[in-house]
């Protein structure tokens, strides 16, 4: 069973800056793509960050102000937040798609098998 515990989550001001984290365990090692979302109230969960094999994709929102990385060694996925507008404020989630690399990295929320429980990250202006 694999787990996603998110955590970096906090209240900024408007140009700030934070790390999310997300703690995976319950597999040795995770091949399949991984990502980030976000959940604003009334809005539908989209897609930030993603990545697999190296490869990244950023939404256009997040563009040159967000980075995602991972530690394969300490199976944690990593989101650096710089800039952080108003807009920014969500609830953010981490997510694997599939244990294992299946030759596409979706975009879709609906298409990621796990996922953490979120952590809330709210800017102030």
């Amino acid at each position: 069973q694999v787990q996603l515990v998110e955590s970096g989550g906090g209240s900024v001001q408007a140009g700030g800056s934070l790390r999310l984290s997300c703690a995976i365990s319950g597999y040795t090692r995770i091949t399949g793509c991984m990502g980030w979302f976000r959940q604003a109230p009334g809005k539908e969960r989209e897609a930030v960050a993603t990545i697999v094999t190296g490869s990244t994709y950023y939404a256009d929102a997040v563009k040159g102000r967000f980075t995602i990385s991972q530690d394969n060694a300490e199976n944690t996925l990593y989101l650096q937040m710089n800039s952080l507008k108003p807009e920014d404020t969500a609830m953010y989630y981490c997510a694997v798609d599939r244990i294992f690399w299946r030759g596409v990295c979706p975009k879709s929320a609906a298409d990621f098998v796990h996922w953490g429980q979120g952590t809330q990250v709210t800017v102030s202006s």
